[in-house]
This record gives structure tokens, C-alpha cells and sequence, in this order.
């Protein structure tokens, strides 16, 4: 789908947090866009955390580091598969995943002590905010923004028909 011969790509923002049910529910979709489009289709995870879920803010930090250690949407997925156990857990469930993916685990317990990607954290939320994103999973693709949070029918149908228009047309450039 990726034009070779401009490099075109799509940008496809998901408005995440890793304590909810509904984003890892959301994970066959993405990776099934992912298997579709390959490097045409560039995912961002964002970070929602809500205050209903307890560690979502924790999770979201550890991410980052995970991300700081190049294993960002690996770590990120692992978390999400196991949102009911974080619920239970907490933040050893955390470091424990960093530790089963072959990260530094004491690094990544440091991190969730002394706060280092809560900004980044924080500016996620407040720009998520300042688009309209309520609930996660929430999906934005060419100025589209897309609410999953109340039900996910047809999402990821609509994604790819933005995407294939994006592609087509040429503006998706990232």
C-alpha cells in the first residue's frame, strides 16, 4: 500500500491508557492495520491515562521508559494483555513485564519513582484534551477523530478507508 516511489506515509495517533480493557480489546485491530500497511501506516500510541484506573499514570510512564529503552510498543502491548492483572498489581506488575521483555528492570522502578516521563505524559493528555479525547481507545488519522471508547464496530473499517484515501491521495505525509 505505501507508495515506494514517494514514500508516503499515514499517521494514525491511538489515544490509549494501559489499564483499560476497551485499548487492549483494540489491539487485534491495530495490529491487523500494522499487518495491512506496513511502514505506510505510522502508529503513535498516546497517553490518556484515566483516573478510574488506578496505575493507568504509572503504566503510561513506564511505557515511556520502555520507549527510552527501544521497546516501547512491545512493552506497551505485554501491558496492555495483562490490564486486569495491572488493576490488581499495580506498579510491581509494571517493572515485572520490563524484566520478562529483557529491559532494565531497576531502571525502569527508578523511573516510575522519580517521575521522569510524567511530562511527557502530562503534555499527551492535555493535547488529547484540547482535540475533543474523552475516553480511550480514541483513534485520530487525517484530522479525523475517532471514539472507540463507547464502541469499536466498524473502526477499524473507517481507519483503513481514511488511510486508503490519505495513501491515494498523498495527504497523509507525515
Amino acid at each position: 500500500m505505501m507508495d515506494t516511489t514517494t514514500g508516503r506515509t499515514v499517521v494514525l495517533d491511538v489515544w490509549c491508557e494501559l489499564q483499560c480493557p476497551d485499548c487492549r480489546t483494540a489491539l487485534a485491530d491495530l495490529r491487523a492495520l500494522r499487518a495491512r500497511y506496513g511502514d505506510a501506516l505510522v502508529t503513535r500510541l498516546r497517553h490518556f491515562p484515566l483516573d478510574k484506573h488506578r496505575h493507568s499514570h504509572a503504566a503510561a510512564q513506564a511505557a515511556e521508559e520502555a520507549a527510552a529503552q527501544g521497546q516501547g510498543r512491545r512493552y506497551a502491548e505485554a501491558v496492555l494483555e495483562r490490564a486486569e492483572e495491572l488493576g490488581r498489581r499495580g506498579e510491581p506488575l509494571l517493572v515485572e513485564v520490563a524484566r520478562e521483555l529483557g529491559l532494565d528492570a531497576e531502571e525502569m522502578d527508578t523511573a516510575l519513582v522519580d517521575g521522569r516521563h510524567m511530562l511527557i505524559v502530562d503534555a499527551d493528555q492535555a493535547e488529547g484534551k484540547a482535540i475533543g479525547v474523552t475516553g480511550t481507545p480514541t483513534y485520530v488519522i487525517g484530522g479525523e477523530r475517532l471514539d472507540g471508547s463507547r464502541s469499536q464496530e466498524g473502526l477499524r473499517e473507517r481507519v483503513e478507508e481514511i488511510a486508503d484515501r490519505l495513501l491515494t491521495e498523498g495527504g497523509g505525509a507525515a
